[in-house]
């Protein structure tokens, strides 16, 4: 018995067992009637057994055809799946960049994500959203390609896009006597309490602005104060006032809290893209140009 028998032949057993034609398994394979019995043949002289019992009126399996043909069917069931899964190894897959953002920056990060799948060699970008220090975190552990972090940027990390986020507004409670306020500025508001997170790295945005606050004014949350939409809710819980960026002033509404324009000494926050070493690959130089890119066109 010859071990190495041609799929196509087992393919036109099946086929003829499954219509019990040799002339309606030859059309649907597109071959002609003869070649279909050949192959039969030649499957049959190979196994050294008979397949079908045949007469001049119709064609039935024998008693091996018929314990044989499970076989066959899962045989030819796992060379297709061989073949489309060489066939999908075959299209190489769409590299991967894994970017961890801040909450407030999601925006940009869904659009740099929406550039890069729409390049005529698309990128995959799996988005991360974490606070600043797992994001620094992520980075260093590997589990992050880049990040779009707030300033002051560690020292180990190469940076590049960086663009500011001004804070325009302070957010006060529903009914504060500020709420109604056309304008308030930071020198005036010496006796009211502020959110601000507990870790203020110098050069940060907290950090200045907690320079020109009393210390007992100052409502210290959790290490970082990342996620400003949740922070809302300690300001409408009368916990203090925050320091907010305009990004967050036009994306949320809250019945519960009021926005009022700040005159803030030009308070801001300086966002960048951070990776770590300082020799890109192509997919994180396209990550950066894609965000550039969002930034121009924002």
């Amino acid at each position: 018995m010859d071990p190495g028998h041609p799929l196509r032949d087992i393919r036109c057993f099946a086929m003829v067992a499954r219509h019990l034609s040799f002339s309606r398994a030859a059309a649907e394979l597109g071959v002609s009637q003869p070649a279909a019995s050949q192959a039969v043949g030649r499957l049959e002289r190979s196994l050294g057994v008979r397949l079908f019992e045949r007469t001049s009126r119709d064609v039935r399996l024998s008693p091996a055809g018929t314990a044989l043909l499970p076989a066959a069917e899962a045989l030819l069931e796992a060379a297709a799946r061989f073949t489309a899964e060489a066939a999908r190894l075959a299209v190489p897959a769409a590299p991967v960049v894994r970017l961890a953002y801040v909450p407030l920056v999601g925006g940009l990060a869904a659009r740099v994500a929406r550039r890069l799948s729409r390049r005529r060699s698309p990128i995959t970008v799996e988005l991360q959203p974490r606070g600043r220090r797992d994001a620094v975190a992520a980075l260093t552990s590997g589990e992050a390609t880049a990040a779009i972090i707030n300033s002051p940027f560690p020292l180990h990390l190469t940076t590049a896009a960086r663009f500011h986020v001004p804070v325009t507004h302070l957010a006060v409670p529903d009914g504060d006597p500020l709420a109604g306020a056309a304008r308030v500025a930071l020198p005036r508001l010496a006796h009211h309490t502020f959110v601000v997170p507990r870790d203020r790295p110098p050069g940060g945005m907290w950090a200045k602005l907690a320079a020109g606050l009393p210390a007992d004014r100052l409502h210290a949350v959790a290490g970082d104060l990342d996620d400003f939409a949740a922070a809302l809710d300690l300001v409408a819980a009368g916990a203090g006032l925050l320091a907010t960026p305009s990004l967050l002033v036009t994306s949320i509404r809250r019945q519960d809290i009021r926005f009022v324009p700040l005159d803030s000494d030009d308070l801001r926050m300086t966002f960048g893209l951070a990776w770590p070493g300082d020799r890109p690959s192509p997919e994180l130089m396209a990550l950066v140009q894609a965000t550039q890119e969002c930034l121009w066109t924002r």
